[in-house]
Protein backbone atom coordinates (compact mmCIF):
# COMPACT_ATOMS: atom_id res chain seq x y z
CA UNK A 1 0.00 0.00 0.00
CA UNK A 2 1.61 3.24 -1.15
CA UNK A 3 1.58 6.25 1.19
CA UNK A 4 1.16 9.56 -0.56
CA UNK A 5 0.91 13.24 0.42
CA UNK A 6 -2.24 15.15 -0.51
CA UNK A 7 -1.79 18.29 1.59
CA UNK A 8 1.02 20.43 2.99
CA UNK A 9 0.78 23.28 5.50
CA UNK A 10 3.86 25.23 6.50
CA UNK A 11 4.66 28.37 8.41
CA UNK A 12 8.13 29.79 9.00
CA UNK A 13 9.84 33.11 9.56
CA UNK A 14 9.52 33.60 5.78
CA UNK A 15 5.73 33.06 5.72
CA UNK A 16 3.42 30.27 4.59
CA UNK A 17 4.39 27.43 2.25
CA UNK A 18 4.08 29.44 -0.97
CA UNK A 19 5.85 32.53 0.38
CA UNK A 20 8.56 30.57 2.17
CA UNK A 21 9.35 28.53 -0.93
CA UNK A 22 9.49 31.62 -3.15
CA UNK A 23 11.74 33.46 -0.69
CA UNK A 24 13.94 30.40 -0.25
CA UNK A 25 14.49 30.02 -3.98
CA UNK A 26 15.49 33.68 -4.19
CA UNK A 27 18.06 33.21 -1.42
CA UNK A 28 16.24 35.26 1.20
CA UNK A 29 16.54 34.63 4.94
CA UNK A 30 14.06 35.13 7.75
CA UNK A 31 16.90 35.58 10.26
CA UNK A 32 17.57 38.96 11.86
CA UNK A 33 18.85 40.31 15.21
CA UNK A 34 16.25 40.09 17.99
CA UNK A 35 15.98 39.80 21.72
CA UNK A 36 12.47 39.54 23.13
CA UNK A 37 13.86 38.94 26.63
CA UNK A 38 15.54 41.94 28.23
CA UNK A 39 17.77 39.87 30.48
CA UNK A 40 19.52 38.21 27.51
CA UNK A 41 21.81 39.64 24.80
CA UNK A 42 20.59 40.21 21.25
CA UNK A 43 21.08 37.24 18.92
CA UNK A 44 20.13 36.40 15.33
CA UNK A 45 16.73 34.65 15.47
CA UNK A 46 14.13 33.49 12.95
CA UNK A 47 10.97 34.84 14.60
CA UNK A 48 7.67 34.75 12.74
CA UNK A 49 6.53 37.92 14.50
CA UNK A 50 8.37 40.40 16.68
CA UNK A 51 7.48 38.41 19.78
CA UNK A 52 7.68 34.63 20.34
CA UNK A 53 4.83 32.69 18.78
CA UNK A 54 2.23 30.53 20.46
CA UNK A 55 2.60 26.86 19.37
CA UNK A 56 -1.16 26.36 19.07
CA UNK A 57 -1.48 29.30 16.67
CA UNK A 58 1.30 27.92 14.46
CA UNK A 59 -0.25 24.46 14.59
CA UNK A 60 -3.75 25.60 13.67
CA UNK A 61 -2.57 27.75 10.77
CA UNK A 62 -0.47 24.94 9.30
CA UNK A 63 -3.34 22.44 9.70
CA UNK A 64 -5.81 24.82 8.03
CA UNK A 65 -3.50 25.30 5.04
CA UNK A 66 -2.87 21.53 4.73
CA UNK A 67 -6.62 20.81 4.74
CA UNK A 68 -7.27 23.44 2.07
CA UNK A 69 -4.55 21.97 -0.17
CA UNK A 70 -5.97 18.47 0.37
CA UNK A 71 -9.54 19.67 -0.30
CA UNK A 72 -10.74 18.28 3.03
CA UNK A 73 -13.17 19.69 5.57
CA UNK A 74 -13.49 18.76 9.26
CA UNK A 75 -14.69 16.76 11.01
CA UNK A 76 -12.36 13.96 9.95
CA UNK A 77 -13.50 11.34 12.43
CA UNK A 78 -11.41 8.37 11.27
CA UNK A 79 -8.12 10.22 10.80
CA UNK A 80 -5.01 9.36 12.78
CA UNK A 81 -3.01 12.19 14.35
CA UNK A 82 0.77 12.06 14.78
CA UNK A 83 2.17 15.50 15.56
CA UNK A 84 5.24 16.09 17.68
CA UNK A 85 7.34 18.82 19.21
CA UNK A 86 10.66 18.75 21.04
CA UNK A 87 9.80 21.79 23.17
CA UNK A 88 5.99 21.73 23.19
CA UNK A 89 4.63 24.51 25.42
CA UNK A 90 7.95 25.16 27.14
CA UNK A 91 7.52 28.92 26.81
CA UNK A 92 4.20 28.71 28.64
CA UNK A 93 5.71 26.53 31.35
CA UNK A 94 8.56 29.01 31.84
CA UNK A 95 6.04 31.82 32.23
CA UNK A 96 4.10 29.72 34.70
CA UNK A 97 7.22 28.92 36.72
CA UNK A 98 8.37 32.53 36.60
CA UNK A 99 5.15 33.70 38.20
CA UNK A 100 6.08 31.83 41.40
CA UNK A 101 9.08 33.34 43.21
CA UNK A 102 9.19 30.40 45.64
CA UNK A 103 8.00 26.83 45.50
CA UNK A 104 4.28 26.72 46.23
CA UNK A 105 3.07 25.36 49.56
CA UNK A 106 -0.21 23.55 50.04
CA UNK A 107 -1.66 26.60 51.77
CA UNK A 108 -0.39 29.13 49.21
CA UNK A 109 -3.64 29.11 47.29
CA UNK A 110 -1.87 28.76 43.93
CA UNK A 111 -3.71 27.01 41.09
CA UNK A 112 -1.34 24.82 39.10
CA UNK A 113 -4.04 23.33 36.84
CA UNK A 114 -2.55 25.15 33.84
CA UNK A 115 0.50 22.91 34.13
CA UNK A 116 -1.43 19.99 32.64
CA UNK A 117 -2.60 22.15 29.72
CA UNK A 118 1.01 22.88 28.80
CA UNK A 119 2.34 19.32 28.70
CA UNK A 120 3.73 18.40 25.27
CA UNK A 121 1.07 15.83 24.35
CA UNK A 122 -1.42 18.70 24.07
CA UNK A 123 0.14 19.62 20.70
CA UNK A 124 -1.27 16.45 19.14
CA UNK A 125 -4.44 16.60 21.24
CA UNK A 126 -5.18 20.13 20.02
CA UNK A 127 -4.62 18.98 16.44
CA UNK A 128 -7.17 16.18 16.92
CA UNK A 129 -9.67 18.69 18.29
CA UNK A 130 -9.03 20.99 15.34
CA UNK A 131 -9.91 18.34 12.76
CA UNK A 132 -12.54 16.54 14.85
CA UNK A 133 -10.69 13.23 14.93
CA UNK A 134 -11.67 10.40 17.26
CA UNK A 135 -8.81 8.20 16.05
CA UNK A 136 -5.38 7.44 17.44
CA UNK A 137 -3.31 10.35 18.80
CA UNK A 138 0.48 10.06 18.97
CA UNK A 139 2.83 12.74 20.20
CA UNK A 140 6.45 11.79 19.46
CA UNK A 141 9.37 13.67 20.97
CA UNK A 142 12.80 12.83 19.54
CA UNK A 143 14.79 16.06 19.79
CA UNK A 144 15.56 17.53 16.35
CA UNK A 145 14.48 14.26 14.68
CA UNK A 146 10.89 14.66 15.91
CA UNK A 147 9.41 15.78 12.58
CA UNK A 148 10.63 12.78 10.62
CA UNK A 149 9.70 10.44 13.50
CA UNK A 150 6.13 11.78 13.33
CA UNK A 151 5.88 11.27 9.58
CA UNK A 152 7.35 7.78 9.92
CA UNK A 153 4.77 6.80 12.55
CA UNK A 154 1.94 8.06 10.35
CA UNK A 155 3.43 6.16 7.43
CA UNK A 156 3.36 2.95 9.48
CA UNK A 157 -0.28 3.46 10.50
CA UNK A 158 -1.25 3.52 6.82
CA UNK A 159 1.11 0.74 5.74
CA UNK A 160 -0.32 -1.58 8.40
CA UNK A 161 -3.86 -0.66 7.27
CA UNK A 162 -4.88 0.76 10.64
CA UNK A 163 -5.84 4.03 8.97
CA UNK A 164 -6.32 5.28 5.43
CA UNK A 165 -5.59 8.88 6.38
CA UNK A 166 -3.24 10.36 8.99
CA UNK A 167 -2.33 13.97 9.67
CA UNK A 168 1.34 14.22 10.62
CA UNK A 169 4.07 16.78 11.26
CA UNK A 170 5.68 18.91 13.93
CA UNK A 171 5.50 22.36 15.45
CA UNK A 172 8.11 24.32 17.37
CA UNK A 173 8.17 27.69 19.13
CA UNK A 174 11.58 27.32 20.82
CA UNK A 175 12.51 30.94 21.45
CA UNK A 176 12.30 31.03 25.23
CA UNK A 177 14.75 32.28 27.87
CA UNK A 178 15.67 28.76 28.99
CA UNK A 179 16.26 27.45 25.46
CA UNK A 180 18.35 30.46 24.47
CA UNK A 181 20.38 30.32 27.68
CA UNK A 182 20.94 26.58 27.31
CA UNK A 183 22.24 26.74 23.75
CA UNK A 184 24.33 29.79 24.64
CA UNK A 185 25.97 27.91 27.51
CA UNK A 186 26.82 25.12 25.08
CA UNK A 187 28.47 27.62 22.75
CA UNK A 188 26.14 26.51 19.93
CA UNK A 189 24.48 29.84 19.03
CA UNK A 190 25.72 31.98 16.15
CA UNK A 191 26.44 35.66 16.69
CA UNK A 192 25.73 37.04 13.21
CA UNK A 193 23.82 34.45 11.19
CA UNK A 194 23.48 30.86 9.99
CA UNK A 195 26.01 29.67 7.40
CA UNK A 196 25.69 25.90 6.85
CA UNK A 197 28.84 24.12 5.61
CA UNK A 198 30.67 27.44 5.36
CA UNK A 199 34.32 27.80 6.37
CA UNK A 200 33.25 30.69 8.64
CA UNK A 201 30.14 29.10 10.13
CA UNK A 202 29.42 30.14 13.72
CA UNK A 203 26.68 27.83 14.93
CA UNK A 204 22.92 27.50 14.82
CA UNK A 205 20.19 30.14 14.83
CA UNK A 206 16.91 29.27 16.55
CA UNK A 207 13.77 29.59 14.47
CA UNK A 208 10.03 29.08 14.81
CA UNK A 209 7.99 26.94 12.47
CA UNK A 210 5.48 24.21 11.76
CA UNK A 211 4.93 21.75 8.92
CA UNK A 212 1.84 19.55 8.67
CA UNK A 213 1.02 16.90 6.06
CA UNK A 214 -2.03 14.93 5.04
CA UNK A 215 -0.93 11.35 4.39
CA UNK A 216 -3.31 8.99 2.65
CA UNK A 217 -3.27 5.55 1.13
CA UNK A 218 -3.02 5.75 -2.63
CA UNK A 219 -6.37 3.96 -2.90
CA UNK A 220 -8.15 6.61 -0.82
CA UNK A 221 -6.56 9.46 -2.74
CA UNK A 222 -7.58 7.92 -6.06
CA UNK A 223 -11.13 7.27 -4.88
CA UNK A 224 -11.63 10.91 -4.02
CA UNK A 225 -9.58 12.15 -7.01
CA UNK A 226 -7.17 14.08 -4.77
CA UNK A 227 -4.12 15.83 -6.14
CA UNK A 228 -0.94 14.01 -5.13
CA UNK A 229 2.20 15.95 -4.18
CA UNK A 230 4.58 13.08 -3.59
CA UNK A 231 5.06 9.62 -2.15
CA UNK A 232 6.75 8.65 1.12
CA UNK A 233 8.93 5.65 0.26
CA UNK A 234 10.48 4.70 3.58
CA UNK A 235 12.68 5.74 6.46
CA UNK A 236 15.54 4.75 8.72
CA UNK A 237 15.56 5.46 12.47
CA UNK A 238 18.43 4.71 14.83
CA UNK A 239 20.17 6.08 17.93
CA UNK A 240 23.89 6.42 18.66
CA UNK A 241 23.55 5.52 22.36
CA UNK A 242 26.74 7.50 22.79
CA UNK A 243 26.73 11.24 23.59
CA UNK A 244 24.01 13.57 24.80
CA UNK A 245 24.84 16.62 22.71
CA UNK A 246 27.13 15.56 19.86
CA UNK A 247 27.14 12.86 17.18
CA UNK A 248 29.19 9.71 17.39
CA UNK A 249 32.10 10.60 15.11
CA UNK A 250 32.48 6.99 13.97
CA UNK A 251 28.99 7.31 12.52
CA UNK A 252 28.04 3.63 12.69
CA UNK A 253 24.45 4.27 13.81
CA UNK A 254 23.89 7.20 11.43
CA UNK A 255 25.19 5.07 8.56
CA UNK A 256 22.74 2.34 9.57
CA UNK A 257 19.85 4.83 9.49
CA UNK A 258 20.72 5.90 5.94
CA UNK A 259 21.22 2.32 4.77
CA UNK A 260 17.97 1.18 6.39
CA UNK A 261 16.11 4.03 4.72
CA UNK A 262 17.50 3.11 1.30
CA UNK A 263 16.73 -0.58 1.84
CA UNK A 264 13.19 0.08 3.09
CA UNK A 265 12.59 2.40 0.15
CA UNK A 266 14.01 -0.06 -2.42
CA UNK A 267 16.57 2.50 -3.56
CA UNK A 268 20.30 2.51 -4.08
CA UNK A 269 22.51 5.46 -3.22
CA UNK A 270 22.95 6.06 -6.97
CA UNK A 271 19.22 6.73 -7.35
CA UNK A 272 19.18 9.73 -4.99
CA UNK A 273 18.87 12.98 -6.92
CA UNK A 274 19.07 15.41 -3.98
CA UNK A 275 19.80 15.36 -0.25
CA UNK A 276 18.20 17.89 2.09
CA UNK A 277 20.68 17.84 4.96
CA UNK A 278 20.18 18.65 8.63
CA UNK A 279 22.80 21.37 8.07
CA UNK A 280 22.78 23.22 11.39
CA UNK A 281 25.97 25.25 10.71
CA UNK A 282 27.62 23.89 13.85
CA UNK A 283 31.18 22.62 13.50
CA UNK A 284 30.43 19.05 14.55
CA UNK A 285 27.15 18.48 12.70
CA UNK A 286 28.25 19.78 9.30
CA UNK A 287 31.51 17.84 9.43
CA UNK A 288 29.61 14.69 10.49
CA UNK A 289 27.07 14.94 7.65
CA UNK A 290 29.70 15.56 5.00
CA UNK A 291 31.58 12.43 6.07
CA UNK A 292 28.39 10.38 5.85
CA UNK A 293 27.53 11.68 2.38
CA UNK A 294 31.04 11.12 1.05
CA UNK A 295 31.11 7.59 2.44
CA UNK A 296 27.70 6.46 1.21
CA UNK A 297 26.86 8.39 -1.97
CA UNK A 298 28.53 8.83 -5.35
CA UNK A 299 30.24 12.15 -6.10
CA UNK A 300 28.01 14.85 -7.53
CA UNK A 301 24.76 14.32 -5.61
CA UNK A 302 23.32 17.81 -5.00
CA UNK A 303 23.18 18.86 -1.34
CA UNK A 304 21.77 21.84 0.56
CA UNK A 305 20.45 22.99 3.92
CA UNK A 306 17.59 25.45 4.34
CA UNK A 307 18.36 26.50 7.92
CA UNK A 308 20.18 29.60 6.70
CA UNK A 309 16.73 30.80 5.58
CA UNK A 310 14.37 29.46 8.26
CA UNK A 311 16.69 29.08 11.24
CA UNK A 312 16.86 25.82 13.18
CA UNK A 313 13.30 24.94 14.15
CA UNK A 314 14.53 22.02 16.28
CA UNK A 315 11.82 19.33 16.41
CA UNK A 316 10.01 20.81 13.40
CA UNK A 317 13.14 21.06 11.23
CA UNK A 318 12.80 17.62 9.65
CA UNK A 319 9.15 18.29 8.82
CA UNK A 320 10.10 21.58 7.16
CA UNK A 321 12.78 19.70 5.24
CA UNK A 322 10.20 17.20 3.99
CA UNK A 323 7.95 20.06 2.85
CA UNK A 324 10.83 21.59 0.90
CA UNK A 325 11.64 18.16 -0.53
CA UNK A 326 8.08 17.77 -1.79
CA UNK A 327 8.21 21.23 -3.36
CA UNK A 328 11.49 20.25 -5.02
CA UNK A 329 9.84 17.15 -6.51
CA UNK A 330 6.85 19.09 -7.79
CA UNK A 331 8.72 22.03 -9.27
CA UNK A 332 11.96 20.25 -10.21
CA UNK A 333 13.94 23.06 -8.58
CA UNK A 334 16.68 22.51 -6.00
CA UNK A 335 16.60 25.03 -3.11
CA UNK A 336 19.86 26.87 -2.34
CA UNK A 337 21.95 26.56 0.79
CA UNK A 338 21.24 30.09 1.99
CA UNK A 339 24.15 31.60 3.92
CA UNK A 340 26.81 29.42 2.30
CA UNK A 341 29.47 31.59 0.66
CA UNK A 342 32.81 29.80 1.15
CA UNK A 343 32.30 26.03 1.37
CA UNK A 344 34.66 24.19 3.68
CA UNK A 345 33.86 20.84 2.09
CA UNK A 346 34.07 19.31 -1.36
CA UNK A 347 30.44 18.46 -2.15
CA UNK A 348 28.00 19.62 -4.82
CA UNK A 349 26.36 22.32 -2.71
CA UNK A 350 23.40 24.08 -4.29
CA UNK A 351 24.34 27.75 -3.82
CA UNK A 352 21.60 29.22 -6.00
CA UNK A 353 18.31 27.80 -7.24
CA UNK A 354 18.95 25.05 -9.78
CA UNK A 355 16.67 23.33 -12.25
CA UNK A 356 17.23 19.57 -12.17
CA UNK A 357 15.58 16.26 -12.99
CA UNK A 358 14.56 15.04 -9.53
CA UNK A 359 12.85 11.74 -8.87
CA UNK A 360 14.07 10.57 -5.45
CA UNK A 361 15.05 12.66 -2.43
CA UNK A 362 16.45 12.00 1.04
CA UNK A 363 15.94 14.26 4.03
CA UNK A 364 18.28 13.98 7.04
CA UNK A 365 17.60 14.84 10.69
CA UNK A 366 20.00 14.35 13.59
CA UNK A 367 19.08 15.19 17.17
CA UNK A 368 20.49 15.41 20.66
CA UNK A 369 20.89 12.05 22.33
CA UNK A 370 22.17 10.62 19.04
CA UNK A 371 18.81 10.51 17.29
CA UNK A 372 19.17 9.70 13.58
CA UNK A 373 16.18 9.97 11.23
CA UNK A 374 16.27 9.64 7.44
CA UNK A 375 13.27 9.69 5.11
CA UNK A 376 12.94 9.04 1.37
CA UNK A 377 10.41 10.66 -0.95
CA UNK A 378 9.66 10.37 -4.65
CA UNK A 379 7.64 12.09 -7.30
CA UNK A 380 4.25 10.43 -7.49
Amino acid sequence: MNVIVTGIGLISALGNLETTWKQLLSGQSGISPHQPFGELPTKPLALINNIPSDPTELLEKAIADALIMANLNPPLLDCGVVIGSSRGYQGKLEQLAGSYPTLPRKDAGINLSKFVDYLSFNIALNAAKKIGSTGIILSPMAACSTGIWAIAQGFELIKTKQYERVIVGAVEAPITPLTLAGFEQMGALANTGCYPFDRNREGLVLGEGAAIFILESEDLAQRRKAEIYGEILGFGLTADACYGSKPDRVGKSAIAAIQNCLKNSHLSSYEIDYIHTHGTATKLNDDHEVKLIKQLFPPGVPVSSTKGATGHTLGASGALGVAFGLMTLNEQLLPPCVGLKTPEFDLDFVTCVRSSMVRNILCFSFGFGGQNAIIAMSKA
